[in-house]
């Protein structure tokens, strides 16, 4: 035979085999991964992406249960103290690949010493970083958040929940972002001196700013020009609006709540909110508390000290349908909430969340964006916005009453 048909015959059926390859691979993968079980899907896709929280109140734990004084737990077991939702074991159980930590203190600490106490909170989480390196990465950005999980460890970040925290000064927030604070709640369960809280909302009582007020719309636009995750939960509707109606406003997040029309609980989003949060890019990441979980108009029960993992993935559901799946995230809540569902006891339960919304015909896209990749494309258009807009100076303004 020719040398050149030789040669030709062998291409033809190197190529051959290797369309072959190419064919036969996916299509044995494809098979495989129909084979998986629900949890088996689940635990792969969990490890292929970050499952993000938004909110867990591990530190203020801390400080009621061994006065920031964390030498003395051994965080590889369970503490003892009650409620306790989170340790390394149940994290490591839970596939939780990072973490907001909330630095909080209670609204009775504003004009007082809340500045000092939210210092102290910053700093117990630092320690635990420091304490557990094996476990958790301190970091402050997208990046920081993929490399972490890259190299197994929990990604651990800094929310401080309540805009009362750093007094009405904006040189106190900026500090609090040079430090690590990467979101902070507008408002906690109280007015700050420039935004309304959800109470407001809840008791009908005459609100107070209706909304934001020009100090508070320069606190945001700080927020923005720094690149700190603007938070939502815990805010009046009208804060919400006036916020997602800033002219230029980057994404938010509602790093814990859930949605109104299945629980009427203020503390969740409401139907005529939804539509701006989807305009605006934003994210809700869902909470777990059962009082902003099972209680009416859809979930009526006389006991709202109860909810089921079933209920959650209700609410997961309807923000899906009604914003998009790209407005979904989670934001438990463990540590700060004395009940939980059942079936989402603390933060080893994740999975079976996971494995009930694949049953439910969620597809791995649709799982991948709820479990990290939307908070992660917010954060992504946060840090741009700032990087956009580094050549403005920060704000000097003073907060005054008058």
């Amino acid at each position: 035979m020719d040398r050149k048909i030789i040669i030709i015959v062998a291409v033809v059926a190197a190529t051959l085999v290797i369309l072959s390859i190419a064919i036969a691979v996916p299509v044995a993968l494809k098979n495989n991964e129909a084979e998986l079980t629900s949890m088996e899907k689940a635990r792969q896709w969990m490890k292929e992406t970050p499952l993000i929280d938004g909110h867990n109140d591990l530190p203020w734990q801390f400080k009621n249960g061994v006065n920031n004084e964390i030498s003395k737990v051994d965080f590889n077991e369970k503490p003892s103290w009650n409620p306790t939702h989170t340790d390394i074991p149940r994290l490591r159980q839970g596939l939780v690949g990072a973490q907001f930590w909330a630095a909080y203190t209670t609204c009775d600490s504003q004009y007082k010493d809340s500045i000092r106490h939210v210092l102290d909170q910053i700093d117990v989480i630092k320690r635990m970083c420091d304490m557990y390196p094996e476990t958790f990465e301190f970091v402050t950005s997208t990046q920081g958040i993929r490399e972490a999980f890259e190299n197994g460890k929990i990604a651990s970040l800094i929310g401080v929940e309540g805009g009362h925290n750093f007094q009405s000064s904006l040189a106190v927030l900026r500090m609090l972002y040079e430090l690590g604070t990467r979101y902070i709640t507008v408002t906690h369960s109280c007015n700050t001196p420039w935004a309304d809280n959800w109470r407001e909302d809840e008791t009908g009582d005459p609100p107070e700013f209706d909304g934001l007020t020009p100090y508070g719309e320069r606190v945001i636009k700080e927020m923005n020009r720094l690149g700190m995750l603007v938070d939502l939960s815990h805010v009046s509707k009208d804060t919400m609006l006036d916020i997602l109606n800033l002219e230029d406003q980057p994404p938010v997040i509602f790093s814990h709540s859930s949605a109104f029309a299945v629980c009427g609980s203020y503390r969740n989003v409401q139907d005529d909110v939804l539509p701006r949060v989807k305009e605006n890019g934003g994210v809700i990441m869902v909470n777990f508390y059962t009082k902003y979980i099972n209680c009416p108009p859809m979930n009526i029960s006389d006991d709202t000290s109860y909810a089921t993992l079933a209920q959650v993935a209700q609410h997961i559901n309807y923000i899906k349908d009604n914003c998009g799946i790209e407005c979904v995230g989670l934001g438990s809540d463990y540590d700060g909430v004395g009940t939980v569902p059942e079936g989402l006891e603390d933060v080893s339960k994740f999975p079976d969340l996971i494995a009930y919304l694949i049953d439910g015909g969620w597809e791995e896209s649709d799982i991948k964006a709820l479990l990290g990749n939307n908070l992660l494309r917010v954060f992504e258009a946060v840090e741009k916005y700032s990087a956009d807009h580094k050549n403005i100076l920060p704000d000097e303004t003073t907060f005054t009453n008058k």
